[in-house]
């Protein structure tokens, strides 16, 4: 299983329930065409206790994807590469990548 950490800031005046109203319609569409497997709920961080030492990246939320294997990742974003140069059809990742900032993605395999 391969895991996707994403941490972002959502852009000011940006609702959380709504970008999560986004977020999962959009894991539902990847789900659906068998680009993911799962997902977890979003976080908030909490950046304001000794346990947070990382001093360098500070955005506020957080979530974590996961994919069955490589292929399904490499076809996963195969396919969100596609729709953000297909922007006028406002696709559900181009909905989601349009109210996020300061996105950091990391990738493990366990």
């Amino acid at each position: 299983m391969i895991h996707m950490l994403s941490r972002f800031d959502l852009k000011p005046g940006t609702e959380l329930q709504s970008f999560a109203s986004d977020y999962y319609g959009f894991f539902e569409r990847a789900k659906e065409l068998d680009l993911a497997v799962s997902t977890g709920k979003i976080g908030r961080r909490v950046s304001d206790t000794p346990m947070d030492t990382d001093a360098e990246d500070a955005q506020e939320y957080y979530v974590i994807m996961s994919f069955r294997d490589r292929e399904q990742l490499d076809r996963a974003y195969d396919y969100m590469d596609s729709e953000i140069k297909d922007a006028e059809t406002r696709k559900p990742h181009s909905a989601v990548k349009h109210i996020v900032r300061n996105s950091v993605f990391t990738c493990w395999q366990d």
